[in-house]
């Protein structure tokens, strides 16, 4: 039944890259930024008094350093989703847990076997495969913004991970996360105001930005803490599944069989990696 979550998680990760993608013709990316963290924070403070649980931390330097790198990726996963078919966008955002090893490897100095580095290995040449073949000149900015969400979104899971040994409750580190994220966008909002009028539809849109995402996130550390950790991980892959079957509803997105052999071969990457790397941790949250 825990499996479950993930896939509803997976399924609102999605709807929320949709309404990201429909609200990148209407605003700009610092306003779906800022729109994005603003009813995720809403959210987390009516869950955390629901909860009782204060708002304040003590890890206030994790949680800074969380939410800036999570912030900072999550303005280049937007970015990524305007210029790049949905699915193609997802999964290079999905490159995270590749270089979430690379960087345990490197930086952590923490012992990791050849399967893992042959695992990160096949899963950048996924990504070589789906960027050089069908790209046209003008996504070439989406695609590193797509690379650089995947990079930078590593460092915030690994904060996440930090703060999850620390003790600190999930529902607090996506309220500062949301709090950062809006402060972040909020000067980028402001002075984009005067061009994007928000009328009903587009106020649907955003609040489906910030609504799905913060729904999401929820659904995902209900399926990481009650549920297996490897399964949930595995599971999360599901996103790239929705997300194609999106953008072919809704954009007419048909990619060719080189991108497809590309993304199933990412997926596969991913999946090896979190087979390789069996040490239980704490869950990790998408943006």
């Amino acid at each position: 039944m825990q499996s479950l979550w993930m896939i509803v998680a997976s399924l609102l990760f999605a709807c929320m890259g949709v309404c990201v993608k429909l609200g990148s013709t209407h605003f700009s990316t610092g306003e779906l930024v800022f729109y994005r963290g603003l009813v995720g924070l809403l959210m987390m403070v009516g869950l955390l008094r629901l909860q009782g649980v204060s708002c304040m931390t003590p890890h206030w330097r994790l949680q800074l350093s969380r939410g800036v790198s999570g912030t900072i990726a999550l303005m280049c996963y937007f970015f990524a989703l305007g210029i790049l078919p949905l699915a193609t966008a997802v999964t290079l955002n999905y490159t995270s847990p590749l270089f979430v090893a690379m960087l345990l490897a490197w930086w952590f100095r923490e012992q990791v076997g050849k399967a893992l580095f042959a695992a990160v290995a096949l899963g950048f040449t996924g990504v070589v495969l789906l960027l050089q073949p069908t790209l046209r000149p003008e996504q070439w900015p989406g695609a590193l913004g797509g690379l650089g969400s995947g990079l930078i979104a590593s460092l915030a899971y690994l904060n996440v991970r930090e703060l999850g040994r620390a003790g600190e409750p999930e529902a607090r580190t996506v309220l500062w996360f949301s709090l950062i994220t809006s402060l972040v966008g909020l000067p980028w909002a402001l002075t984009s105001a005067s061009h994007h009028t928000i009328r009903p539809e587009h106020a649907a849109i955003l609040l489906g930005v910030g609504g799905f995402g913060g729904c999401a996130q929820l659904a995902m550390t209900r399926a990481y803490r009650y549920g297996k950790t490897i399964v949930s991980a595995n599971l999360a892959y599901t996103t790239v599944i929705f997300s194609s079957l999106f953008g072919v509803a809704l954009w007419d997105e048909h990619l060719p069989w080189t991108s497809i052999l590309a993304i199933l071969t990412i997926i596969a990457s991913g999946v090896l990696v979190s087979l390789a790397s069996r040490k239980p941790t704490p869950a990790l949250e998408s943006d």
